[in-house]
């Protein structure tokens, strides 16, 4: 049977978009400028995201129960390395499902649909190596043997900073403060990782199209492209490959990545407001720096759904705000208590119906 996808390919092409030059993808500190600039930003790196843990337990009340945090300065081939190997590890069983049922993955063909399958996931991976700074990945950390590391793409953050003329140890703390969050929120809150998880792997089961759900995801884009609507939706490729009675399930992974980025953003103004004075510049800038892609850039993002997500964002982050306006850091620690309590996207963009739903739960516990 062909190979469902051609990871060796990937990492190759991926490696190939990330540096501009095949010969850098090794994965060593040497794409850097500098050894001496790679120390420094390794040692900033670890002092801002120690300092950042305790900014982010004061600001949240969130007590991470792992043990002290710890960063990995990486280049792009070394992200684009450890990310297709989780990939890897949660989509090849799927793949290799999908491949057994259908003749045309038999043979040579497959082989051919592999290797075309691995080029598209190695550009779609190198394009996103040159734009990711920080990353605390649940999905990652399954994979390491120690795990729990925030990692950081080292030439991003340095071609950023030269870019704007950030000053380097404010940037640095502002990154790993939003990084930091999302450590706190998967470290502290126990139910919180196994449930993410969870929603994950329902997610892959829905993603095990034949050939007929593939066909119809494509007639409905070209419906949809037919009557001036967007092919590919809000939720991007995955949302054209899930079958409708699956969209409850994209709904639900849409609403808790809203309240955690939005709950990110949140904290990392408020963590940050002494030791970053220059945050709304940072916040500013990169919100150009998004906007700024060409053609082939803006399409990469309406198929990953990375527009969609960053509308999302601001509503999660909305949501936080009008909960805490209304019920202070006690009403908003009740979405902390269970899955129960998670916003629905309905929720997300009508805060006050969550609000009116977990008020009750506010006064029962305070009998």
């Amino acid at each position: 049977m062909g190979n469902s996808v051609s990871w060796t390919l990937a990492e190759r092409v991926a490696g190939w978009v990330a540096s501009g030059n095949p010969r850098t993808q090794q994965g060593s500190p040497a794409s850097l400028r500098s050894v001496a600039e790679s120390l420094r930003l390794e040692a900033d790196l670890s002092e801002a995201t120690v300092l950042a843990a305790a900014l982010v337990e004061e600001a949240t009340g969130l007590r991470p129960l792992t043990g002290p945090a710890r960063s990995e300065v990486l280049d792009r081939p070394g992200w684009v390395k450890s990310n297709l190997r989780t990939f890897e590890r949660l989509t090849a069983p799927v793949l290799d499902r999908v491949a057994s049922r259908s003749r045309f993955m038999q043979g040579p063909l497959g082989d051919v649909a592999g290797a075309a399958t691995g080029v598209e996931l190695g550009v779609v991976l190198g394009w996103m190596s040159k734009r990711v700074l920080g990353q605390y990945d649940l999905l990652l950390a399954e994979d390491d043997a120690d795990g729990d590391v925030v990692r950081y793409v080292g030439p991003n953050i340095l071609a950023i900073e030269q870019r704007y003329g950030f000053p380097e140890r404010q940037f640095r703390l502002w990154i790993a403060l939003h990084e930091l969050t999302h450590r706190a929120q998967f470290t502290a809150v126990d139910w919180l990782g196994p449930y993410f998880l969870g929603l994950v792997e329902e997610g892959l089961v829905a993603l095990s199209p034949d050939g007929r759900q593939m066909l119809a995801a494509l007639r409905r884009a070209l419906d949809d492209a037919r009557h001036g609507g967007n092919p590919v939706g809000e939720m991007g490729l995955m949302g054209m490959l899930v079958p409708p009675e699956q969209r409850e399930l994209l709904g639900r992974i849409q609403a808790l990545m809203s309240l955690l980025e939005g709950h990110g953003d949140v904290t990392m103004d408020r963590a940050g407001k002494d030791a970053v004075p220059e945050a709304a510049w940072f916040a500013e800038c990169l919100r150009e720096r998004r906007k700024s892609g060409g053609a082939p850039a803006r399409l990469i993002q309406q198929l990953l759904g990375i527009d969609a997500k960053m509308r999302q964002y601001e509503q999660g982050e909305n949501f936080v705000r009008a909960v805490e306006a209304s019920g202070g850091s006690e009403l908003l620690g009740v979405v902390w208590k269970g899955a129960e309590w998670l916003p629905t996207m309905e929720e997300i963009r009508d805060p006050g119906l969550w609000i009116s739903r977990a008020g009750s739960e506010v006064a029962r516990s305070s009998r």
